[in-house]
């Protein structure tokens, strides 16, 4: 975290003349950090896999390459309510690997996947009842008895649909969080949270329900939810009014009550016509330690403590300096923008995005932070990234970049800390950047 601005570079591009369907909509290490997936608008998944340093190379960190590419969702048309669902991969969260073989969740708006990848190296040979070809011998004219055997073949990894869990969200499903209990997941959407055996997927318990009985009495919406790392009854969800609810299951089957309710008081000083928009928290994430969790609003990232509710203990400014083109960003959609939030293996570091495909990382203990840029200037191979620095009125040093000059429609709203390494994965447009810490 200290040494974050000598990072190096790896970009992995889908290609030059991209389409929307190329889009990176969301990215996740697994447990170890071995495999990374993005998911994107057209419903692939692609997992990257960590190849081992080369001894030829020992200054380089193992590179991440394809490991696998499969389609996990297609377009769909809802007949009754004459509306397309699109394909676009909203979320991604591994499961922990129990043998061999890896799971992962995806899910567009409507559909859960549980997906296994598997490798095989193997195949058998010398069938009795089948020729060369496949085909089915007549079994009277076998004389012999052959015992089949397993030959080498080249390795291939296959991605198999094992669960679909499908029909229980009206609304679109805007988070999927796997319970510490390891066979329970919970799956949000704009006014529901259910919760599902990993086994099981005909039925699922719904567990937070706030839609209200008249529709136009809805003031607000669930944005995120997440379950807490360590305990499996204890789960959280945040609201487009800038609220935390900390609910407990072991309380009530219906967590419409929760148990600890986290919101700053505003500012009256500050207050304007935007204040409601910019409040709206787009993501909410436990520390790996349980302790705190992390909320991204438009303008700032906070660290809660769970046990202190009024107020966060930490609170990071991302791009504060957009508070004045607020009216334009309202005007070009912008300010709707769901940007996700990280926390480093340790904790003791977090990681949002920004415009201009900018990135902001924060070190918790130190207090310090830096603007780095995901562009491909920065991603030749053993390139450093350089500090960012925004101008903000007055005279711009020969370094900065003008508010006035930045792009907003370079966005970087999906970021992954690897687990345990200072390695990140950042989704930029069509584009994912891989960086790491450089070995001297």
């Amino acid at each position: 975290e200290g040494k974050s601005g000598s990072l190096m570079a790896q970009l992995i591009t889908k290609s030059n003349n991209w389409a929307e369907a190329d889009i990176i909509s969301t990215v996740e290490f697994n447990y170890s950090g071995e495999l990374l997936a993005t998911g994107d608008k057209g419903g692939r998944v692609v997992i990257f896999q960590h190849e081992q340093e080369s001894k030829n190379r020992p200054h380089l960190r193992g590179e991440y390459n394809v490991y696998s590419t499969f389609q996990s969702h297609e377009p769909e048309f809802d007949y009754l309510k004459s509306l397309e669902i699109e394909e676009k991969i909203n979320k991604i969260r591994w499961l922990p690997q129990q043998n061999a073989a890896h799971f992962l969740l995806s899910t567009n708006d409507k559909t859960i996947k549980l997906w296994k990848i598997s490798e095989r190296d193997k195949r058998a040979e010398g069938y009795n009842l089948k020729d060369e070809d496949g085909r089915l011998l007549d079994p009277f004219r076998i004389t012999s008895l052959r015992v089949p055997v397993l030959l080498p073949m080249d390795l291939m990894v296959e991605a198999s649909p094992r669960r679909i869990f499908a029909n229980a969200h009206t609304y679109h499903i805007n988070s999927i969080s796997v319970n510490s209990d390891h066979e329970t997941y919970l799956s949000a959407d704009d006014l529901r949270i259910n919760l599902w055996h990993l086994e099981i997927t005909d039925r699922s318990f719904n567990i937070v329900d706030i839609k209200p009985a008249n529709m136009e009495e809805l003031t607000e919406v669930i944005t995120a939810a997440e379950c807490h790392p360590h305990q499996c009854n204890v789960f959280v969800y945040s609201s487009s009014k800038g609220t935390i609810r900390l609910c407990d299951m072991r309380a009530a089957a219906l967590c419409d009550r929760h148990s600890k309710f986290f919101e700053e008081p505003e500012d009256p000083s500050s207050r304007s016509f935007f204040s409601e928009i910019i409040s709206s928290i787009s993501d909410v994430k436990f520390s790996h330690s349980g302790r705190y969790m992390m909320t991204r609003d438009y303008l700032s990232v906070k660290v809660w403590d769970l046990n202190m509710e009024n107020r966060p203990v930490e609170t990071y400014q991302v791009h504060e300096y957009l508070r004045s083109k607020l009216c334009s960003l309202y005007e070009n959609d912008c300010i709707f923008d769901k940007f996700e939030c990280c926390w480093n293996g340790s904790d003791s570091a977090i990681m949002t995005g920004s415009y201009n495909n900018f990135f902001r990382m924060f070190d918790r203990n130190t207090r310090r932070d830096i603007t780095l840029e995901a562009s491909r200037e920065s991603s030749k191979p053993r390139a450093t990234l350089k500090p960012r620095k925004v101008s903000t009125g007055g005279k711009r040093k020969k370094d900065e970049i003008s508010v006035d000059s930045l792009d907003f429609n370079k966005k970087i709203l999906h970021t992954a800390w690897h687990p345990k390494d200072n390695v990140i994965a950042v989704a930029a447009t069509n584009n994912l950047y891989i960086f790491q810490d450089k070995i001297n």
